[in-house]
């Protein structure tokens, strides 16, 4: 009978393949650096989302346990992360201060190795990436509890960037205070976002507080770490961040809450045949217009995923319609349709294609 191994084996086992998988993170980052290189002289973008996704999939389609795909992810994400700093530095910017739920996404898509640069606004955020001062930005695109982010809608019209990548994030609002006695509070605040998907908590529990909206939820918790009669709804994060008490995790209304972020930069990624494409529409003044429009994406089999309305602020009671569907630009049904399209719209402005996010099975 084989001798049972101890744990000092088992330890020298974990130690030999640690310098295995060294080695071999080292030999990949080398064949990186010489695809980033050609990159570089060929002035193509440096992170490209459909290589991303393509990556993740081969790694999900390789893996037989017992690890998780959603643990793989995390570190595939890591060494992707690490890659990238190291081909070129790419700079990431999001609405802040740190700790905020655009934040979370950033490190959540990007991993930790990469430039984080906190803006004051999501238009800000658009500003920089337009101007060039920041390569990419994670913006706030819908929330599953409150619907579409205006100000994030607003700027897709009034700027050229385009959407390249997407993300879905878990929101879990926490009430936080500099205080442990609910009882002297007096103020609430936070972003417009979380108070509306907390609004019943709040009045259940303090209907006699005063809701105060800040730009962003790192701001409000700072806000409250100021003021010990103040509390804020936020993160987690942003609790540790500024040295505030969590007295209530996930007070949402609907426990699953979740934000849908996206990646903007200056183009979109090639076709992985997963994608989705995102596009804001102006229709003509007519009667059936949105109707006839519509019958186009039924006729070319093309799935829409959400479609929402936003004010022209053009002339009064005129709307931008904004539209996701299944599709990538490149699609040859996708062509037609926007050819369809052109004849029954008054304006048509493309916001990208990019594969479409998929949570990674808890399974192998």
């Amino acid at each position: 009978m084989k001798n049972k191994k101890t744990l000092e084996d088992l330890r020298n086992e974990i130690d030999a393949v640690d310098q295995e998988i060294v080695q071999a993170i080292n030999r990949r980052t080398e064949i990186v650096l010489q695809v980033g290189s050609l990159k570089n002289s060929r002035n193509a973008q440096i992170y490209a989302p459909d290589r991303e996704y393509e990556v993740y999939k081969k790694v999900f389609a390789l893996n037989n346990g017992p690890i998780r795909n959603k643990s793989l992810e995390s570190i595939y994400r890591e060494i992707m992360s690490a890659s990238l700093a190291l081909e070129r530095e790419i700079v990431i910017a999001f609405m802040g201060p740190a700790g905020s739920f655009s934040h979370q996404a950033c490190t959540q898509k990007f991993g930790s190795s990469l430039p984080f640069v906190a803006q004051r606004t999501i238009q800000d955020v658009f500003k920089a990436v337009e101007k060039g001062e920041c390569d990419y930005g994670v913006v706030p695109v819908e929330n599953s509890t409150e619907g579409g982010v205006i100000d994030t809608l607003d700027m897709f019209i009034d700027t050229s960037v385009k959407i390249c990548s997407e993300i879905a994030v878990p929101i879990n609002n926490c009430f936080m205070s500099k205080s442990h006695d609910v009882k002297i509070l007096e103020r609430i605040y936070s972003h417009p976002q979380p108070l509306g998907q907390c609004r019943q908590w709040i009045f259940t529990h303090f209907p006699h507080l005063e809701v105060i909206e800040v730009p962003s939820t790192s701001r409000a918790a700072q806000m409250a770490a100021e003021d010990p009669q103040s509390a804020a709804i936020a993160s987690e994060l942003c609790a540790t961040i500024n040295g505030l008490n969590i007295l209530y995790k996930s007070i949402q209304d609907v426990a699953r809450n979740v934000t849908r972020f996206a990646v903007i930069g200056s183009e979109s990624p090639k076709r992985t045949g997963n994608d989705k494409t995102s596009m804001v529409i102006f229709l003509h003044d007519r009667v059936g217009a949105l109707y006839d429009m519509l019958l186009y994406f039924k006729g070319h089999n093309l799935n829409l995923t959400r479609i929402e309305s936003r004010p022209s602020k053009r002339r009064p009671w005129e709307y931008y319609f904004f539209i996701d569907f299944i599709g990538h630009c490149e699609d040859m049904h996708v062509i037609d349709l926007l050819e369809n399209l052109k004849q029954h719209c008054e304006f048509i402005k493309i916001l990208g294609s990019y594969p479409i996010y998929k949570e990674p099975s808890e399974e192998q």
